[in-house]
């Protein structure tokens, strides 16, 4: 992974201030410290910062065309790059460094606008034609990736961060209310939405064209169940978990491709440890080194499975004793304070690229609402506002996900300021579509939970908030196995037993568990660690949480109801309240956050 920042005017004779383009990839030198390039051509000025992966000593960005038309800077990695460079050496392209994503312009050359099906990896790239005078955008499929962009003075600038999009002096900074409503009711964000207004996350498998000064934006892939008129099943199950043990074979293959030591994480779970097992199976001679995050509370400490791992592969182990609790300090950088511990363990120990097994829960029906699906399925539709609004977001008045919005709403209500509640309608994000309900119309109930938690929760919250901004900030790049394009598309066709059985998860991955792994990986009681709520937070750090939630500081903000977050702040710093997490709403936290994010950014009040 590195930097990518940019800007293109719609007007042609408009010079881009490379200045500007300067300023925007400072911001961005933790994704890459090891190098640095930028290009001006009349109105579009690009700028890369690298962290150097495959070809260390020519690959620096950005790269160009033979006749200099076409510039490009990339952030990611094109993983199956070997393979299109033999291609394209057969059609006569030539090639000057060893750096995977050269393979880009090339195939653009040869296959216009279809040239993004042709990639497999992670990557969010803008490549400029001097000739046509276009700019074409793209994420990759999984949105591993981030890209995001804004319009704003007749201007098309982008960025791998916002922090560098904001550096841009005709850029504002103004909250988003729809993003605040997103991460209240939701796991996270869900693009385009961010928590800035009128700045942009291109989706996942979504290209952008720009030009004549329009930005047209085009799908090119998506995750895609069948249709229940569609499912033809091959009945044999060893068919499927051969294939699958094949592509993720491959997909582990082709993600241990790199100039720099590779290495992983392990948590002591199913996922995790089928990637180090098939890491250490295709490429025995290299002990890896592997990084773990234990836990003082013994009760939710994963130590022994971590280390049982550790053992069974041989690697380099290495772990950091994290109290959950103490994360204040930490809470200013970043919500994900275990994941930024991880980042930052591997960097003190010169690893640039680890593998994880993020993908495999909402794939696999990983999740404990896959358990009561089909029992909610055959419940009979109301015609209630929760109904409504069920049938409104997810195209199922049955579907339950994760909480009751109607109820919810109230909740929300309660907690915005006057302001905000005049304007709720306006800004409140159930009251439209969030996905192509398109997608999962006529879908079995488990392939509509799949595609909603690949959308929802684990493109822009999973992988992009905990996973990149996490890695990244320590620059290291994350590489996701289970994500890969070809094992994406084969797990959509897999039968839905073979993912969930009898209340059992993931059947077909404890299925090849049980002939790869110890036994004790795979037969371990499901675990899923909470980190504490807002109310342990309080109560161990009152001076701080003061700090944050004070009633004047609250009412200056203009974004929530001064009365109403007292009432609940005293309500939590009782001594026998407890938050019962996950199923309770932590509304604090999400204030804290919130209230941390304003002054990170300096954003101002709310009137």
């Amino acid at each position: 992974m590195c930097g990518v920042a940019g800007i293109l005017h719609f007007d042609r004779n408009r010079s881009a201030q490379l200045s500007h383009v300067e300023a925007m990839t400072k911001k961005l030198i933790h994704r890459g410290p090891d190098d640095l390039g930028f290009h001006q051509h009349n109105n579009m000025a690009m700028g890369f910062r690298r962290l150097s992966i495959i070809g260390l000593s020519n690959g620096n960005q950005p790269l160009m065309s033979e006749d200099g038309s076409i510039t490009l800077v990339c952030n990611g990695e094109i993983f199956n790059y070997v393979e299109l460079k033999a291609e394209l050496k057969a059609k006569g392209y030539k090639f000057k460094t060893d750096v995977d994503v050269e393979v880009i312009i090339p195939l653009y050359q040869e296959y216009d606008l279809d040239f993004v099906n042709k990639l497999n990896g992670q990557f969010g790239f803008a490549l400029y034609d001097a000739r046509r005078e276009q700019l074409i955008c793209a994420r990759d499929h999984a949105g591993i990736t981030p890209f995001f962009y804004t319009v704003v003075d007749d201007s098309f600038i982008f960025g791998s961060e916002i922090k560098a999009i904001l550096e841009h002096p005709a850029v504002e900074k103004k909250v988003n209310l729809q993003g605040l409503d997103q991460i209240f009711t939701l796991p996270g964000l869900v693009a385009p939405n961010t928590m800035f207004e009128g700045i942009h996350s291109l989706p996942n498998g979504t290209k952008l064209i720009v030009t004549d000064g329009m930005v047209l934006e085009q799908e090119y892939w998506d995750l895609e169940y069948p249709k229940q008129n569609q499912l033809d099943y091959n009945p044999d199950p060893e068919y499927y978990i051969r294939t699958f043990e094949e592509l993720f074979e491959r997909a582990i293959t082709l993600r241990l491709r790199s100039d720099v030591d590779v290495g992983c994480y392990i948590s002591g779970g199913l996922d995790s440890s089928l990637i180090a097992e098939k890491m250490k199976t295709l490429d025995p001679a290299t002990q890896r080194h592997t990084f773990a995050i234990d836990f003082k509370d013994a009760a939710i400490s994963e130590r022994y499975y971590q280390q049982v791992m550790s053992n069974e592969i041989g690697s380099i182990h290495h772990e950091t004793c994290f109290d959950p609790v103490d994360i204040v300090q930490l809470l200013e950088e970043t919500y994900n304070t275990a994941a930024l511990a991880l980042s930052r363990m591997a960097r003190q120990n010169n690893i640039k690229v680890v593998l994880s097994g993020e993908g495999a829960d909402e794939l696999f029906a990983g999740y404990v609402g896959y358990r009561f699906d089909e029992k909610r399925s055959k419940m009979r539709p109301k015609a209630d506002r929760e109904s409504l609004i069920r049938q409104r977001l997810w195209g199922d008045s049955t579907f339950v996900y994760e909480k009751q919005y109607a109820e919810f709403e109230e909740v929300k209500l309660g907690l915005y300021s006057q302001n905000l509640r005049e304007q709720f309608e306006d800004f409140s994000c159930t009251n439209e579509a969030i996905l192509d309900l398109e997608k999962v119309e006529n879908c079995h109930v488990v392939h509509r939970r799949s595609y909603i938690d690949f959308k929802l929760r684990l493109v822009e919250h999973l992988i992009s908030d905990h996973g990149d901004r996490m890695l990244m900030a320590n620059s290291v790049e994350g590489r996701f196995p289970f994500l890969d394009k070809d094992l994406m598309e084969f797990c959509t066709q897999i039968p839905v037993d073979l993912k969930i059985r009898s209340g059992i998860e993931k059947y077909l991955l404890k299925q090849l568990g049980n002939r790869v792994l110890p036994r004790e990986i795979v037969h371990r009681e499901k675990f899923s660690f909470v980190a504490p709520g807002s109310d342990t937070l309080i109560k161990r750090h009152k001076e701080w949480a003061n700090d944050l939630l004070s009633y004047n500081r609250i009412k200056r903000q203009g974004y929530f109801d001064a009365d109403a977050i007292e009432r609940i702040k005293k309500q939590y710093q009782q001594e026998d309240f407890k938050l019962n997490l996950p199923f309770d709403n932590d509304l604090l936290i999400t204030v804290l956050t919130f209230n941390i994010f304003l002054d990170q950014f300096g954003l101002n009040s709310y009137h």
